[in-house]
């Protein structure tokens, strides 16, 4: 097991990857701080995880192609290229596709793009089954449209139809924050994501981080009630 021995700051807070300044973990070129989370993992737990990558199981396949689609590709290809690339690499041939409705229109553009690369997509829409919102406990007042039918996600289906398709790899497209990690706990495929939803940002989360120092100084904003 990993080494016990925490550093801690003046709040007494235990002290992670985030508070580096000096990432030595990737090319050992300067000097790991004393709260290195690399230098407290035991030998024989980092040689027993390490071995979990080499053979020709699924982890270590998974491992060895997204290590090499990203030395090949680093810097040319679009996600979307790089996981055609990555399925190939695994010998996935039948890709599930976990589709938000509001991205219907871009997973139809992806099935095309995707079928002319030889591969064999099979989409399930996030409302699939049609179940009212209400049927899980939720007031009329967390609906988007008061007083109408509004139907749940429902991830655990989604993950259940594709998992009958016998799917290869399959694929978030957009599910929200929270249905995206139940669909990936209830998926029997490895599971990669081509786009994390953010409605106000076009789907890019990280543009909140990068204008947090101007448009979206809320974010440090203490004591909201989210």
């Amino acid at each position: 097991m990993a080494s016990n021995k925490q550093h801690k700051n003046s709040a007494g807070k235990a002290l992670s990857c985030s508070d580096c300044g000096v990432p030595n973990c990737y090319r050992e070129e300067k000097k790991y701080p004393d709260f290195c989370l690399t230098e407290a993992v035991e030998p024989a737990e980092l040689d027993g995880i390490t071995s979990q990558y080499r053979g020709d199981d699924l982890d270590a396949r998974i491992a060895r192609a997204s290590a090499e689609v990203e030395g090949t590709y680093y810097g040319q290809l679009t996600r979307v290229e790089e996981t055609i690339a990555f399925a190939n690499r695994i010998g996935a041939k039948k890709i599930g596709l976990a589709t938000c409705i509001g991205l219907s229109e871009e997973t139809r553009i992806l099935v095309k793009v995707l079928k002319i690369n030889g591969l064999e997509p099979y989409s399930v829409i996030c409302k699939i089954g049609a179940v009212d919102k209400s049927e899980i406990g939720i007031e009329d007042e967390f609906k988007i449209q008061k007083g109408s039918h509004e139907s749940m996600c429902n991830p655990i289906l989604q993950a259940r139809l594709l998992n009958e398709q016998k799917t290869d790899l399959n694929v978030i497209i957009g599910l929200c924050v929270g249905h995206d990690s139940l669909f990936i706990k209830y998926s029997d495929a490895p599971v990669t994501t081509l786009i994390a939803k953010d409605r106000l940002l076009a789907h890019n989360p990280a543009a909140a981080l990068y204008t947090s120092g101007f448009y979206y100084k809320r974010l440090f904003t203490e004591g909201r009630n989210l």
